[in-house]
């Protein structure tokens, strides 16, 4: 009955000469409108942060200035935090939001997702001459984790008996552990240790095996398959030229993962 209404009401509209509004198309409005809205985060480095002349910088910063620039558009920066980053894709504040986002069920009933685009793991990272190929490697170690966060949970599982798992009140102290050598490895997320190496410290940490992987996404309204397909081909094209892989050399002083 709705169904039958619905179609007497379009017919009528068009029989008085007005035309039924056609479904938005992001990417042409993008287009029209010469910018492209990207929400970023600006209290997250190295994806987000604001450098000392008040400008955001980080990798997400620069991957929404790429997207904007093979675009043809020019990019207006909109600083979002972790909670509003999808409300403000869902009430048309921003047309994308690169923001260190991960995939879940939850996200995907209500936006899209790109594919990805930038790598966010928790691992176990030592130094150079370390050699450890997987959790049961650890046997006779010493491993700094900073307590309760996810990489302390999910290794603790995983490691054999005999590891020693020393526990720290924030990433702070976990990073001293290791720069002192209180410990022999960290386990820690790769933005931590990106930090670590930004210090150019004498121990240099170095991923040794993946503790849990969830890369970072492009998030986008629903049903926007022109603005899907353009963006996933950027991304496609950055991955092919090299110039994502300066961009997380830039950030996080590593290479792209080869399964990103």
């Amino acid at each position: 009955m709705l169904r039958r209404t619905l179609l007497a009401f379009a017919a009528a509209g068009l029989v008085a000469g007005f035309a039924v509004p056609a479904q938005a198309d992001a990417l042409a409005d993008i287009k029209e409108r010469g910018t492209i809205r990207v929400a970023v985060p600006q209290d997250f480095p190295p994806f987000g942060s604001v450098g000392t002349d008040m400008t955001s910088i980080g990798y997400d910063i620069d991957m929404a200035k790429a997207i904007a620039e093979r675009l043809g558009v020019s990019v207006e920066l909109v600083p979002v935090t972790s909670a509003n980053r999808v409300p403000y894709l869902q009430t048309d504040r921003v047309d994308l939001v690169i923001s260190s986002l991960g995939k879940n069920a939850e996200r995907e009933a209500v936006i899209d997702f790109t594919t990805p685009y930038a790598p966010f793991y928790n691992g176990v990272f030592g130094e150079a001459d370390v050699t450890l190929a997987g959790p049961e490697d650890l046997a006779g170690l010493s491993v700094g984790v900073t307590r309760g966060a996810v990489e302390d949970l999910t290794l603790t599982d995983l490691v054999p008996e005999g590891v020693d798992i020393r526990r720290y009140e924030d990433n702070n102290g976990t990073i001293s552990a290791f720069l002192s050598g209180q410990v022999d490895v960290i386990a820690t997320g790769n933005v931590v240790a990106a930090s670590i190496l930004e210090r150019n410290p004498p121990r240099r940490p170095e991923l040794k095996f993946l503790v849990q992987n969830s890369p970072c996404y492009i998030g986008l309204n629903k049903d926007e398959p022109e603005l899907l397909a353009a963006v996933n081909a950027i991304i496609a094209d950055m991955k092919a030229d090299g110039s994502l892989n300066g961009i997380a050399q830039t950030w996080l002083k590593a290479d792209l993962p080869a399964d990103l």
